[in-house]
């Protein structure tokens, strides 16, 4: 096989919604500030007692049912978080084991709302080597666990939810080559604040003036190694940080008109590494995306790190 592709997606969010009117109660804000500087409307928050490994279970237990695969396929599981309490087994493990995954080799991936691209492009450089044959993805997050609920500037931005991706070995690839890298100088723009509680933190001017000015170059790179140019692309799924980064960001790429742009971040918030996949099996399910499509992922966040990869829908 000279390469691999997304079989199938899944997703899972939690039920309770938080709107920015509840935000308001909570702290001094207003849902007219945080929709003029995130564009952000509700975000889903997860109960006390639901885990990453609960909601990574349910999004990887919608994409294998979808795929069409037995459990025992899958030769390699890959979750991407930052905020799993469990180090070991990790939770790539415990979804092995609820999911009924036999032997798959089963790791954790922390690049931050980075994470899911990462992952995705180490779990096809596997298959492309050989490693398995079949994959499983998963990007989860309970960013409510990190979250400063006092800081009217970050508790605004933040929600909880996994999704994931089944990828197969195939003879034309449908997951282009990465374009990855990190500004370690530049690594405490987006953090999680090592204390007996961590908490999220992030310069926000930093990162918006990183993310519109330098990762056109990245996005049209990813493009570029797949052999496509922005004006290919059906459709853009950007990790879903803020809706002023997002717009900005495409705007300066030459799409299509008729192009789809991933929006979730307004119904679902900041979920860090779990928001590319979630956007993505969205507006597939929805059909917003054609099985064939090609649609450039592309993540950036704590490190500061970024990937990003031309797929072609399921």
């Amino acid at each position: 096989m000279s390469g691999s592709r997304i079989a199938a997606l899944g997703h899972y969010q939690p039920s309770r919604v938080l709107s920015n009117d509840d935000l308001s109660a909570m702290v001094d804000t207003s849902d007219e500030w945080i929709r003029r500087r995130t564009g952000i409307a509700t975000r889903r928050i997860a109960a006390a007692d639901e885990s990453v490994t609960d909601m990574a279970a349910a999004a990887a237990g919608k994409a294998l049912a979808g795929s069409g695969l037995r459990p025992s396929d899958i030769g390699l599981i890959t979750v991407a978080t930052c905020t799993a309490i469990d180090r070991c087994p990790s939770t790539a493990a415990q979804v092995a084991a609820r999911l009924g995954i036999p032997s798959a080799v089963a790791f954790d991936l922390n690049n931050g709302c980075a994470g899911f691209c990462t992952a995705l492009a180490s779990a096809d450089h596997s298959v492309r080597a050989g490693a398995a044959r079949h994959a499983l993805v998963i990007g989860a997050e309970k960013m409510s666990d990190v979250t400063d609920w006092t800081d009217r500037s970050t508790c605004v931005l933040l929600g909880d939810g996994a999704g994931a991706a089944v990828i197969s070995a195939a003879e034309d690839a449908g997951i282009g080559p990465v374009a990855w890298g990190s500004d370690p100088t530049r690594g405490d723009a987006v953090r999680l604040v090592d204390d007996w509680h961590p908490y999220f933190a992030q310069e926000g001017q930093t990162v918006f003036r990183w993310a519109t000015t330098e990762l056109p170059d990245v996005a049209r790179e990813a493009c570029r190694r797949a052999g496509l140019t922005p004006a290919d692309l059906a459709g853009v799924v950007t990790h879903q940080a803020n809706l002023r980064i997002i717009e900005a960001l495409v705007r300066q790429l030459g799409l299509p008109e008729d192009a789809v742009i991933a929006q979730d971040v307004v119904e679902s918030g900041n979920t860090s590494a779990a928001s590319v996949p979630l956007a993505l099996s969205k507006l597939t399910e929805r059909g917003e995306l054609p099985s064939g499509a090609p649609v450039l992922l592309l993540a950036f966040g704590g490190g500061l790190s970024w990937a990003g990869q031309v797929v072609t829908c399921p």
